[in-house]
């Protein structure tokens, strides 16, 4: 049996597992509203299966389904810009730097596009989970197995590749690949690493997290994406373990606190935000990780990644509501509803225009003041 398969298998017994013993939902608590907001403009996609990652670029959404449809859609109204295909049901997506595209199929094949056209697609030796990155006229891709191989953009020629000596597990689930300045900064395990991106060498590393427990499912502890990035400041959660930040141009660690969860943080110059593993939500002071403020009043609500909007922080939650709170207090400001379905990965944001996106393919786009 493949250690991607035995960290498939490990994956689904912990959420089983945590299935089984969930308390119900914590009634949503009755509030004032005290921001405006609305829905300006809804779209769709297929149903969404996958660990979707909403890019934004310019003013501009590319979305992913899981029949492998591709959207570009304008952040102010909605409207279509470019459409693909990639004729397949989707494992990983969607990566783009505004003009290419790229995801990944069930059957391990990149697929590229530009605005829409097909330009190639190359298969894979391992599964993936986590969107590939499209920076620098180059795609990234990171395996289950935490392999990291790069691809030419316009043809589709292997460039390097780098395999980590790391865990006998792995976990199945969307991790870190980002960029930060003329850097790729990948999640290796608890490790967040920063790799020359012309060649694959390794420019240093740290750990997030020290993993605890008696075997190795219990000590998975991989950092998981999308990272938050603060200017030179790289934050991150690791499953189940911990939250951290690291000085992306020194290498070197700031601060982490030992915390469940398994949801990206998100963040301001002034707190970070999360919700653990019992959607008790944190506000963490981004300079030492102090705790500012918690929150219990969403408890076992099934959060999704946190996304701070100017004075609010915003989660949706498994019956698709999208709850705005406030991010000096944690108090609730407003609530939305979406389609009922669960809303899926992070909110992301462009200029003043906010996207969730439902498990049932609804991608609502928020505005609020």
């Amino acid at each position: 049996m493949t250690r991607a398969l035995l960290a498939a298998l490990a994956l689904a017994v912990l959420l089983l597992g945590c299935a089984a013993d969930k308390p119900k939902p914590k009634p949503l608590p009755s509030y004032t509203p005290s921001i405006a907001g609305k829905v300006v403009w809804q779209a769709s996609v297929d149903s969404i299966d996958f660990p979707l990652l909403v890019t934004v670029r310019n003013g501009t959404f590319v979305v992913a389904g899981g029949d492998g449809v591709l959207r570009a859609l304008s952040a102010a109204d909605g409207h279509e810009l470019w459409r693909g295909d990639a004729h397949a049901r989707l494992s990983a997506g969607v990566g783009s730097d505004g003009r290419y595209a790229a995801v990944v199929t069930r059957a391990n094949e990149l697929v590229v596009f530009d605005q829409g056209k097909e330009l190639w697609r190359e298969r894979l030796p391992s599964r993936v989970v986590t969107a590939p990155l499209v920076a620098g006229e180059r795609v990234f891709v990171m395996s289950v197995d935490r392999a990291v191989r790069a691809f030419d953009v316009l043809d589709g020629r292997h460039l390097w590749d780098v395999q980590r000596p790391g865990d006998a597990l792995t976990l199945a689930q969307a991790g870190v690949v980002t960029s930060y300045r003329n850097s790729l900064l990948v999640g290796q395990g608890v490790r967040l690493a920063s790799l020359d991106p012309l060649h694959g060498t390794l420019q240093w590393e740290v750990a997030l997290a020290s993993p605890r427990g008696t075997n190795e499912v219990e000590r998975l502890a991989d950092l998981l994406g999308p990272a938050l990035r603060l200017g030179d400041k790289v934050c991150a959660r690791a499953f189940q373990s911990a939250v951290a930040c690291v000085d992306a141009a020194r290498g070197a660690l700031l601060w982490s606190r030992n915390v469940g969860g398994a949801d990206a943080v998100g963040g301001n110059d002034e707190a970070l935000f999360g919700a653990d593993a019992s959607d008790r939500i944190t506000a963490w002071r981004a300079d030492n990780g102090n705790v500012l403020w918690t929150n219990e009043k969403l408890l076992y609500r099934g959060l999704s990644g946190a996304l701070a909007v100017g004075s609010s922080v915003v989660f949706g939650d498994a019956e698709g509501d999208v709850h705005f709170l406030s991010t000096k207090d944690g108090d609730v400001q407003l609530r939305l509803p979406t389609d009922g379905s669960a809303i899926v990965g992070t909110p992301v944001l462009s200029g003043d225009t906010v996207l969730v996106t439902t498990r049932k393919g609804g991608l609502f786009a928020l505005r609020i003041g």
